[in-house]
């Protein structure tokens, strides 16, 4: 194999450009086969393996520096600087990254996870370069998806006033995760026929070069080249924001792609190069259903089909199912999603409600904002986010929504720990970003009953009302429960003695087997579900506090800040004798892994709940009950 003799980009550069199309299909094959055992986004960088293999070749790495915008196509430069032996452990505990990580490698300039980014650091790494008299190139890889991201503008509009060196390869396969949308998709898609403009612009070079006087006349060209190309390209958005423009290029022939890169090397200031990419390119199931394997968990390769399909319920399809059922009743209900309409759950909406589902692109403080003013001229907006992502637009929930208390809810998905994508995807500090602005309600279900009560309630509520949930199944722990309406608070689950436990969310179930071990052991312990964060339910915790000498806050969140703080805060401002144990993540950041791994690392699994509270009672010198 071709691969095998390729250990660094160097040693691209030093392959016959023929056997550079096999590279690039064994590359392609190497990663269908690893991912299929590890899960990941695997559509995404099928599409830039050519593109990263002309890298290696026009690029001196890891001297020159490049930054994948998100970050989720950077497999193929992953294997080719050094990390293919351990593809293996990709996205897995103490593995690889699904990412780049600077702690990873040399040859990862800038971590990357969220959309947009690439830009300003790449523009920030570029004035550092000058700053300090080095001479290198800086390259963004950028996708057309993440145009669709504000930020990515505020860096153009920088980056083309102060004229750096800066090259930005624009991988434009017309998606996101799903098919992209809005104004700029529809400009680039204009853009696709700029190669008119080159091929006519070229004849007319020959055929007056070849007349008497040509060169005369080619020269008064140039002075209304600007005016020709504004015809042709129909006035390119980058060239007007300071960029020299190339392209559009094919992104799967090698050897146009050397060239064009050498081309960007010898700009001066900065340059886009408008590459055309097929996304999941070479691996048939991924081409024909791109979104579907834009990430993706282990799958047979043979049929595309995972290795363990999905029967149960998630919390993101309830949801869907719920929102979709309270739009067929009040016609002011309107969804909202920034580039994730099958992430959470909104596709069945989508299909039933198309002229009230809104998807703004990767933008997610506009999809806030744009809330805002839907709810102030008398709409219901649902703004469904992923909790990592919604801390892109913290601002706009404060500034936009809550200072106007303004009726906009907030589903938060993937809440917690959400495993293999790592530090930059784990949803586990919205409740800290959160829950101090005013007029907030805060809502945590633990099972797809309360979820569908509490969206009804977020929308009864005319005020900012937030619900956070998990990736994955719902739980079924309250099959034969009969919940008490919202308005009464918590839940009573349990009863026991000294302890009682107050699991957030969908951290009821481990806790319900942790009371199920402790039983076993002879301790009896309480259970109670707190629901709400915020407010707080202090009159049935008020009353709780009376009963039981130890309350034991339980969470998928970080502590500081957490819900364990805000039963913490409860305790010392009301005096209540009641002394709190908060459980949850004391560190800042949580690594990839199986999201079980990291909930037993961090003693939030069953065992290591009983394990805690166990501990409690031992060293508990107060051996006398509350009456």
């Amino acid at each position: 194999m071709i691969l095998d003799r390729v250990q660094s980009p160097d040693d691209v550069k030093k392959l016959d450009p023929a056997d550079l199309p096999r590279l690039a299909e064994e590359i392609r094959g190497f990663m269908v086969e690893h991912v299929a055992e590890t899960g990941g986004h695997l559509a995404p960088s099928l599409g830039v393996v050519d593109l990263v293999i002309a890298m290696c070749r026009v690029f001196d790495f890891p001297k020159d520096r490049v930054i994948f915008d998100v970050g989720h196509q950077s497999y193929a430069y992953k294997i080719l600087t050094g990390r293919r032996d351990a593809f293996s452990t990709l996205r897995r505990l103490d593995g690889i990254s699904g990412f780049p990580k600077r702690e990873e490698s040399v040859y990862d300039a800038f971590d990357t996870g969220h959309s947009s980014t690439s830009l300003s650091a790449a523009l920030g790494l570029a004035v550092a370069r000058d700053l300090k008299g080095e001479d290198y190139k800086i390259i963004s890889v950028i996708g057309d998806g993440a145009l669709t991201g504000g930020m990515a503008y505020e860096a153009m509009n920088n980056a083309g006033n102060r004229r750096e060196n800066l090259i930005v390869i624009l991988n434009d396969n017309q998606m996101s995760i799903s098919r992209n949308v809005g104004a700029m998709a529809k400009h680039l898609a204009k853009a696709r026929t700029a190669p008119k403009y080159g091929r006519r612009k070229r004849s007319v070079k020959r055929l007056l070069r070849r007349t008497s006087g040509g060169a005369k006349v080619l020269s008064g060209l140039r002075r209304v080249r600007d005016s020709l190309k504004n015809l042709m390209v129909r006035g390119m958005l980058f060239e007007e924001m300071g960029f020299t423009y190339m392209g559009p290029v094919d992104g799967h022939d090698i050897r146009e792609l050397e060239q064009y890169l050498s081309y960007c090397c010898n700009v001066d200031g900065p340059v886009m190069l408008h590459v055309l990419t097929k996304k999941g390119k070479g691996y048939p199931f991924a081409e024909a259903e791109p979104d579907k394997f834009h990430g993706i968990a282990a799958f047979d390769p043979a049929t595309g089909r995972l290795r363990q399909e999905k029967r149960e319920a998630t919390f993101s399809g309830v949801f869907g199912d719920s929102l979709t059922e309270l739009a067929k009743e009040d016609p002011r209900v309107v969804a909202i999603t920034a580039a994730m309409p099958d992430g959470t759950g909104l596709r069945a909406f989508a299909k039933t409600f198309p002229d009230r589902f809104f998807d703004v692109g990767i933008a997610e403080s506009h999809a806030v904002t744009y809330g805002a003013g839907l709810a102030a001229n008398g709409m219901k907006p649902c703004v469904a986010v992923y909790s990592s992502f919604l801390q892109r637009g913290v601002d706009q929930v404060f500034h936009d929504v809550c200072l106007q208390n303004l009726p906009v809810v907030f589903a938060v998905d993937r809440a917690g720990v959400v495993g293999e994508d790592g530090e930059t995807h784990q949803g586990i500090y919205d409740i800290s970003l959160l829950r101090a602005f005013p007029h907030m309600t805060l809502l945590a279900p633990s099972t797809e009953t309360e979820l569908r009560m509490m969206l009804k309630y977020a929308f009864s509520l005319n005020a900012p009302c937030v619900l956070r949930y998990p990736k994955g199944e719902v739980s079924r722990w309250d099959a034969s429960f009969v919940h008490r309406p919202l308005d009464e608070g918590g839940e009573p689950v349990r009863e026991g003695e000294r302890v009682l436990l107050l699991p957030l969310g969908i951290m009821m179930e481990a806790s319900l087997e942790a009371a199920d071990l402790l039983k076993e052991k002879g301790y009896s312990v309480g259970v109670f579900s707190p629901r709400f964060v915020k407010p707080l339910d202090e009159k049935n915790l008020s009353a709780l506090a009376e009963r039981y000498d130890y309350f034991v806050t339980v969470e998928d969140h970080v502590l500081e800040g957490g819900f364990g703080s805000a039963v913490e805060e409860f305790a010392a401002r009301t005096g209540a004798a009641v002394s709190v144990v908060a459980l949850g993540y004391n560190v800042g950041m949580i690594p990839q892994g199986k999201r079980s791994q990291l909930m037993e690392m961090h003693g939030l699994d069953a065992a290591g709940i009983a394990r805690r509270v166990e501990e409690l009672l031992k060293n508990s010198t107060n051996n006398e009950k509350k009456t």
